[in-house]
């Protein structure tokens, strides 16, 4: 089993938390930049947290990167309690000095891996948020995840999945639209300053807290097959089969949806 609670030998100073809130804000800008309307997904995702979660309710941050929905859930929610998970060292370090002495805590966890909840220690989730990232498993993976996470949450609990569903349909105006879309957003955020990951990822890796950690990332993802390409009626169809009740976009800009499936 690779699931394990991630830990440091060593708390951030001040100054290594400063820092990594700096790395957390170019973090977003480069994510931004492929994303045209980024903080309207969150907003909506953070809307409906607001109207299921209870006062002191739990929030998993699945496949949470640096943990960027954890800082947006907590600085909205300060009652609730954010898990987490992710399966890159440099990432969940970054987001663990960053988000120092806030409820939050970083797991380290491969969603590949059947027993990955063990590392939540028993905590029953209110919501399941993700984005841009679930585009990475594969449609076996994916559809056990949903089950997983089926069997998990509160009764009446959600998911909430942001990402990229590109048109698999055959309506080439609407992929040809998207594509567009990308292309424009990330000319005009890079002409504004924002790096791409390849830039951004260099800049974390040259502090030697996260750099330390990179051979370790690159040994756990170097086998893993490129990302799928899944469409929203697979992921529906998936939460609908997982056991979800309610299941469908709750927001959508051209190929770029939230998914929102109520347990």
């Amino acid at each position: 089993m690779t699931t394990t609670t991630t830990t440091t030998t060593d708390a951030p100073t001040t100054a290594e938390t400063e820092r990594a809130l700096d790395l957390l804000a170019a973090w977003d800008a480069q994510q931004a930049a492929y994303i045209t309307h980024r903080e309207q997904r969150f907003t909506v995702m953070l809307d409906v947290v607001d109207h299921v979660v209870p006062e002191g309710g739990v929030v998993l941050d699945l496949a949470s990167g640096p943990g960027s929905i954890s800082q947006r859930v907590l600085a909205r929610r300060p009652d609730v309690t954010c898990i987490a998970v992710d399966f890159d060292p440099v990432l969940l370090e970054l987001g663990r000095t960053a988000l120092a002495g806030q409820p939050v805590r970083f797991v380290d966890a491969d969603l590949w891996d059947r027993d990955w909840t063990a590392g939540l220690d028993g905590a029953v989730p209110d919501a399941v948020l993700s984005s841009t990232a679930l585009h990475w498993l594969p449609s076996d993976v994916l559809s056990r995840v949903y089950n997983d996470l089926g069997g998990l949450l509160a009764p009446g609990g959600v998911v909430l999945n942001a990402d990229h569903l590109r048109h698999l349909d055959g309506r080439t105006l609407f992929a040809e639209l998207s594509a567009r879309d990308d292309e424009r957003t990330q000319r005009t955020d890079r002409a504004a300053g924002a790096l791409d990951w390849d830039q951004w990822f260099a800049e974390v890796t040259a502090v030697e807290r996260y750099g330390r950690l990179a051979g370790e990332r690159e040994r756990r993802f170097a086998l893993r097959p490129p990302n799928p390409e899944l469409s929203l009626a697979f992921h529906t169809a998936a939460l609908e089969v997982a056991g979800f009740a309610e299941v469908g976009p709750v927001w959508q800009y051209l190929d770029d949806f939230v998914v929102l499936a109520r347990r």
